[in-house]
C-alpha cells in the first residue's frame, strides 16, 4: 500500500458543483500572473515531475492522442520498456492526477480528462498585463 499523497490538478470553481470542463479551474494561476503558493508549487511540480520522464511523456501522449480520448494499456505499452515498467509509469501518471483508469475485463483503459489538458494549458498561458 502506497502512502503517496495525490494532489488534485483541478479544483471545482464553486463548492458543491460537479467537476465538468466548464466548472473547473486550474490548480494554479498562470505562471505569469503571480508567484505560486507553496501548495500550488507542490501540485504543479508533481505534474511536471511526472511528465519529466520520457517514457511517461510518451505514455501520456499516447493516451491523450488516442482515438476516442482513451486507450487500452494493450494499445500503448510498446514504448521500449517491459510491461511491469509501463504499469509503474502509468501508476505515477495517475498519482499525479494526469490520468484516470477503468478496468474492463482483463484490460485497463486510461483517459486524460479534457479538463486536465485545459488546466495544463492555462497554467502555461501568458496573462497580458494591464497598462
Amino acid at each position: 500500500m502506497s502512502n503517496t499523497k495525490v494532489l488534485p490538478l483541478l479544483e471545482p470553481e464553486t463548492p458543491g458543483m460537479p467537476e465538468t470542463p466548464e466548472a473547473v479551474a486550474p490548480c494554479c494561476p498562470p505562471l505569469t500572473e503571480r508567484p505560486f503558493s507553496a501548495e500550488e508549487a507542490e501540485t504543479a511540480a508533481r505534474m511536471f515531475k511526472a511528465l519529466g520522464d520520457p517514457v511517461r511523456l510518451r505514455l501520456f501522449s499516447a493516451v491523450a492522442s488516442h482515438e476516442g480520448g482513451e486507450a487500452c494499456v494493450c494499445d500503448i505499452s510498446d514504448v521500449g520498456v517491459s510491461q511491469p515498467t509501463v504499469s509503474h509509469h502509468l501508476k505515477k501518471l495517475k498519482e499525479a492526477g494526469l490520468l484516470t483508469s477503468e478496468r474492463r475485463g482483463t484490460w485497463v483503459y486510461y483517459r486524460v480528462e479534457p479538463a486536465v489538458l485545459a488546466a495544463m494549458g492555462r497554467l502555461l498561458t501568458v496573462v497580458p498585463t494591464a497598462g
